[in-house]
């Protein structure tokens, strides 16, 4: 019995030890999201040798499409005359040309863009491809079509640091984007753009060129003369993204780095980390070596920062750097992490320290924040509703829990379930969509006395929503009234679609939003201070509305 058991491990061992198949394939990595495999598109070179470091692109399809086909329309195998979207992302791969690249195309949960859970799964895809294949981290490419063009063009701007290049195809307009574009200094771009595109102007791209180049970004604008929305047929042909990506290497210690971010979230690049910041305010660092022992930083809402030295090929020996921050020089030893701060308007060689309980890096807000990740709604029992009451509040969690847009079918599994269902395990490992107040859910009446802000239990023609720190490090978001969406179609906030889902207008919200009858008439919103409470002038707001009670 012992050797059928040493021999089934054996054997085990074994396959999983061997190699993925050459060409275009299908996996799956396991989200921590909802605990599901998730499929990604993958094409492992056909001479591929294991011994060897390969670049890598991902790359990113348009809404409406699949990770199938975009895995194919990246090497020019798009569809084929008259072919709907919904046919030829479910045929089989055909024959593809030969690259030394791995290319992957993720699903990320099919069209909600690329932020929160979606950004994760692409993160989560290249952490998957890491494991199972050898990749050269300084040649790591993004591409992306429409909406998935502007998701590259977020993940890129982001997180610089990580990539080599990006390749926009017809990118669609992303407004969060706009002000980060000077964060790709050391990024090479191209853009590719239809004249003739109905769905993304060419003046959208055409703006963002030149925005791009003013901010010092090397970037490459393509335009085709007569092409409506079907520039990749154009970009991807002849493999032509591959030969220019080839041109380029990451360097992962640049001369100047220039960067700005709105939240802790996205904070380093590079060699620069900022430490100190006030989130949903854009903060801003640019730093350059003037000579090997002298950098020059100048920034804009920062109070602190790190400079990650570790190794460092600019200081070519240099024992001891003048950090001229802001026009004061400050002389400072060399070592692998020289961090500063400012006090009382002057910066100092010390470590930022944040104030306990205030935002920070996992806590933060926005109200968006909190359904980014691993998240339970959450309906009240604590008062013991009758039957017709619970399931009235069992379909409102629902109701929010629902990211599908009918017909679409999402690969997301959301959790729905009572106060009283909710586990330790659950509070340890997920983000809590409350819904009540603290009379008529447990876990409400849990936090109540850390949250910043309370709805009277009588205010019945009222709705209040806002974020909060919560249990263990995680968000807690309220509801406590109306549901959020009540009116949403009538209000038409900027950003949200005509008929948008409860998720949606989510990221239109900033910390709180306090509503009468619906969201066509919003009493108050805004942002937390740092210490996650009311600035003073919104605070007079709240008050006057005779409903919500601040701590």
């Amino acid at each position: 019995m012992g050797n059928v058991w040493r021999l089934g491990l054996l054997a085990a061992a074994v396959l999983c030890a061997q190699p993925l198949p050459t060409g275009p394939q299908v996996l799956t990595f396991f989200s921590s999201v909802d605990d599901t495999d998730q499929p990604y598109a993958l094409y492992v070179p056909r001479r591929f040798d294991p011994a060897a470091k390969y670049p890598l692109v991902i790359s990113l399809h348009e809404a409406g499409t699949n990770h199938r086909l975009n895995l194919r329309r990246v090497f020019g195998r798009g569809n084929l005359p008259r072919e709907p979207d919904s046919e030829a992302g479910n045929r089989p791969f055909p024959p593809f040309p030969e690259v030394d690249f791995i290319v992957v195309s993720p699903l990320a949960r099919g069209s909600l863009g690329y932020q929160g859970i979606p950004e994760k799964d692409v993160y989560d895809v290249l952490e998957d491809v890491r494991r199972r294949l050898p990749i050269d981290e300084n040649r790591i490419y993004l591409t992306g079509v429409a909406e998935g063009g502007a998701g590259a063009l977020w993940l890129g701007l982001t997180r610089p640091d990580l990539w080599a290049a990006m390749a926009l195809v017809c990118p669609s307009a992303l407004p969060e984007t706009e002000e980060l574009l000077g964060n790709a200094l050391n990024v090479p771009v191209r853009i590719y753009q239809g004249a003739l595109d109905p769905l993304v102007l060419p003046e959208t791209n055409r703006r963002r060129r030149d925005r791009m180049s003013a901010a010092g970004v090397r970037v490459d604008y393509t335009e085709y003369a007569a092409v409506k929305h079907n520039a990749w047929d154009y970009a991807y042909r002849g493999n032509g993204v591959f030969q220019w990506f080839q041109a380029f290497r990451r360097d992962p210690f640049p001369e100047r780095v220039s960067f700005a971010t709105r939240s802790y979230q996205y904070r380093s690049a590079y060699w620069v980390e900022i430490d100190g910041l006030t989130p949903g305010e854009l903060a801003s660092v640019d730093a350059a070596f003037a000579n090997p022992d002298e950098i020059v930083l100048r920034t804009e809402g920062v109070d602190g920062l790190t400079l990650k030295l570790d190794p460092c090929p600019r200081c070519r020996g240099a024992r001891s750097l003048t950090v001229r921050i802001d026009g004061a020089p400050l002389r400072v030893a060399v070592g692998p992490r020289l961090s500063f701060s400012k006090v009382a308007g002057t910066w100092r060689v010390q470590p930022y320290r944040r104030p306990e309980g205030s935002k920070g890096p996992g806590l933060e807000g926005p109200i968006a924040q909190a359904i980014a990740r691993r998240h339970l709604y959450v309906y009240g029992t604590a008062d013991n509703p009758d039957e017709e009451e619970l399931q009235r509040r069992r379909r409102v969690a629902e109701a929010a829990a629902n990211w599908a847009r009918p017909p679409e079918r999402l690969l997301l599994s959301l959790r729905v379930a009572a106060d009283a269902e909710v586990s330790e395990s659950d509070l340890q490992t997920s983000d809590l969509i409350l819904f009540g107040t603290k009379e008529t859910n447990r876990l409400i009446a849990l936090l109540a006395s850390r949250l910043p802000l309370e709805l009277s239990p009588s205010a019945a023609d009222y709705g209040l929503v806002f974020v909060a720190p919560g249990l263990n490090g995680r968000y807690a978001l309220i509801n406590s009234g109306l549901p959020w969406w009540t009116g949403a179609e009538q209000a038409r906030r900027p950003g949200v679609p005509p008929k948008p889902l409860p998720y949606e207008l989510l990221r239109s919200f900033g910390d709180y939003l306090l509503f009468k009858r619906s969201l066509q008439e919003v009493a108050v919103e805004g942002r937390f201070d740092r210490n996650w409470k009311v600035t003073a002038g919104e605070a007079s707001k709240l008050t006057a509305s005779g409903v919500v009670r601040i701590r």
